[in-house]
């Protein structure tokens, strides 16, 4: 498939190991190509569709758990799918766009509304597809529209209405479209008072999340009214383990790689939360994070 696949002359067919595209650092081997353009990212979709081969289109890679098995498809990478253009006060950049990079480029031209997202890894595709967000904010709190591929190869635009945001939750996880570009409307600020912002967010993420081990952000959503994390603190699971995997003594909503850690060790990890929790408090907590096999 590797030869076939070279012959599209769409960019580089790379043979990986995912656990060195994984935040989690783990994951076995996969097939993943490097698109060159949206045009060859539709001249992709359409072989790997005619000839029934499995994908998935990946960013960063910051919110899966890859298998320990590896991927027995193609991984479609967009990360050498960027721009960055400025019009007025509107923001248009590629979803292969890495999102911290945007809201600090932004934020020191004086642009206000993307300061919660400085730090938070993935690129904007992904970032708009679980509507990222933390602090009281996410970014369909900012996103003006966006152009996707549908099924049947066209290029469409999307207004914020359109997307069906939800906690995170957009209309791209229910659907097959692809996200290939974004616009931001944002507002002009007050340079110190964003940078200000930034700095007071920067230090919240330090104390408060595990950064020095592998970790894929927060495992669980919050449910209605309450909080992940507390109600996994209060069962003292802070530091429990299955593996390699730990849930973080610094956030209970963090599982983190502590000890070369598998997949498995994450997935039974994440099983055993779900269970006490249930079993505790009859909440089944839904978590943030999507397992790849």
């Amino acid at each position: 498939m590797r030869d076939n696949l070279i012959k599209l002359n769409i960019g580089e067919v790379k043979e990986i190991k995912l656990k060195d595209y994984s935040t989690y650092k783990v994951g076995g081997d996969s097939l993943m190509i490097f698109v060159n353009s949206v045009k060859s990212l539709i001249k992709l979709l359409k072989y790997l569709n005619v000839n029934s081969i499995k994908y998935k289109v990946i960013g960063n890679a910051s919110n899966l758990i890859f298998s320990d098995s590896g991927y027995d498809g193609v991984l479609i990478n967009l990360n050498n799918i960027k721009s960055f253009k400025k019009y007025s006060n509107y923001f248009t950049v590629f979803s292969g766009y890495n999102l911290s990079k945007f809201s600090m480029e932004v934020s020191n031209m004086g642009y206000t509304g993307m300061e919660f997202s400085v730090g938070i890894p993935g690129q904007i595709g992904g970032s708009i597809f679980m509507n990222a967000g933390c602090y009281g904010s996410s970014i369909s709190n900012v996103l003006y529209k966006v152009k996707v591929l549908t099924e049947d190869y066209k290029i469409k635009t999307l207004y914020n209405k359109d997307l069906k945001f939800g906690y995170r939750d957009s209309i791209f996880k229910h659907s097959n479209l692809i996200c290939l570009s974004a616009t931001f409307k944002l507002d002009v600020g007050n340079i110190n008072e964003i940078k200000s912002k930034i700095e007071e967010y920067r230090l919240k993420r330090f104390n408060s999340q595990p950064l020095e081990f592998p970790n894929a952000g927060s495992v669980f959503k919050n449910p209605e009214g309450l909080y992940a994390g507390k109600l996994i603190e209060d069962l003292g699971l802070k530091g429990k383990n299955v593996g390699g995997a730990y849930i973080s003594e610094k956030h209970a909503n963090f599982i983190v790689n502590k000890n070369n850690a598998s997949s498995k060790d994450i997935v039974n990890l994440i099983s055993m939360i779900k269970k006490e929790v249930k079993k505790k408090y009859n909440i089944e907590l839904k978590c943030e994070q999507e397992i790849v096999e």
